[in-house]
């Protein structure tokens, strides 16, 4: 007579293959670095607020000037005085609005350039000094 032993089941203490390490192709969890985001943050308000806060900037300094030369010599000293703005908001205040400023300034001084490229052309004389 032979006795029947009993079929091996499954061994629950063995080892297991450890999961598979994802390819990063389809994340499956939180990143394994930290991610660092802006402190502030360039938006769209913000830039629009500088170029607007630039733009009357540059006017009231503009409305100043009495004939062509005081315009353009006030625009230069108001957009000089813009641009020291936006350098300190960029280090420590807003980048938005320094875009804001910075861009307007610099359009302000191309207007100022082509009215003195303008008189310059149509009197033949140099208008500055």
């Amino acid at each position: 007579m032979t006795i029947a032993r009993p079929e091996p089941g499954p061994d629950f203490g063995a080892a297991r293959p450890g999961p598979r390490t994802p390819s990063g192709l389809f994340p499956s969890g939180p990143p394994m670095r930290p991610t660092y985001r802006e402190p502030h943050p360039v938006t769209g308000g913000g830039v629009a607020a500088g170029g607007g806060a630039a733009a009357g900037w540059l006017l009231l300094f503009g409305l100043l000037g009495t004939d062509v030369a005081s315009y353009a010599w006030w625009t230069v000293f108001a957009g000089l005085l813009a641009w020291a703005t936006a350098l300190v908001l960029v280090r420590f205040g807003d980048r938005g609005v320094a875009t804001g400023v910075a861009i307007v300034t610099a359009g302000g001084w191309s207007i100022a350039a082509a009215v003195v490229a303008v008189r310059w052309a149509t009197s033949g004389d140099w208008p500055l000094w």
